[in-house]
């Protein structure tokens, strides 16, 4: 994913709300081509919404739209009223899902049942004082068919402690075990191996995030922060058990 000088693909994407483009025609790749050039950013892709005139734009996981002229662009969501549905949000979805299909459950430290009723994936610091709090909440969630996927994100970055504590809780023999005592301040095998916590790491950054925990829900939503085992079971619409 690219980045124009000091600037976040998230802090380019706000700056769309307010940056006019100029677009002679209404064709799709010229569209695309001119707002890319302008914004200093390539979109994953470009297309038609079932709106006359609006094109979605994708950029990794975010969705954005243009006018058909080019002159405006909005970041929000697009909601069909007859059919009662969340387009961004369902769009959204499908994105998320793809991305997190990309890294896939081998690359990924996962819990639970292997037919769960729901699943959500957790970005987490082993480190992190709220993470762990959550941790505690997990077998709350698994006895209730809720598979949790854990993806590793030390927040202080690729070259903090946290790091290569998250690399030796992938690289233990029993990593749901290992992420337990890491999470509890224990100590564990600083152990080296190929591992997938750069990945991790990046892929929270091209998402936006940088706290932990954040939640991401197999429908598409994200939800920041620690969240109690209850709340989430009802979000998720499962009746505790």
């Amino acid at each position: 994913m690219k980045y124009f000088r000091y600037f976040s693909v998230a802090s380019i994407l706000a700056a769309m709300l307010y940056l006019p483009v100029s677009a002679a025609d209404n064709d799709v790749a010229t569209l695309k081509k001119k707002v890319e050039a302008t914004l200093g950013l390539t979109f994953d892709e470009v297309k038609p919404t079932p709106v006359a005139g609006l094109y979605e734009a994708v950029v990794g996981t975010r969705v954005v739209y243009i006018s058909a002229d080019g002159n405006y662009m909005f970041n929000g969501d697009l909601v069909d009223l007859t059919a009662r549905k969340n387009l961004s949000e369902a769009r959204r979805a499908t994105l998320l899902n793809k991305a997190l299909d990309q890294i896939g459950e081998a690359n990924m430290i996962v819990i639970g049942p292997d037919k769960p009723k729901r699943t959500i994936t957790v970005f987490t610091d082993v480190d992190c004082p709220y993470c762990a709090k959550l941790h505690l909440e997990v077998p709350e969630l698994t006895k209730n068919g809720v598979k949790v996927r854990y993806l590793l994100f030390p927040r202080g970055g690729l070259d903090s402690p946290t790091y290569k504590r998250s690399v030796a809780v992938w690289c233990a023999a029993d990593r749901v075990k290992a992420i337990g005592i890491a999470k509890n301040g224990g100590k564990i095998d600083m152990k080296t191996c190929d591992n997938p916590v750069a990945k991790h790491y990046q892929m929270g950054k091209d998402l936006g995030i940088d706290g932990t925990p954040t939640i991401l829900i197999d429908d598409g939503q994200i939800l920041p922060g620690y969240v109690p085992a209850a709340r989430l079971l009802s979000t998720l619409e499962i009746k505790k058990g």
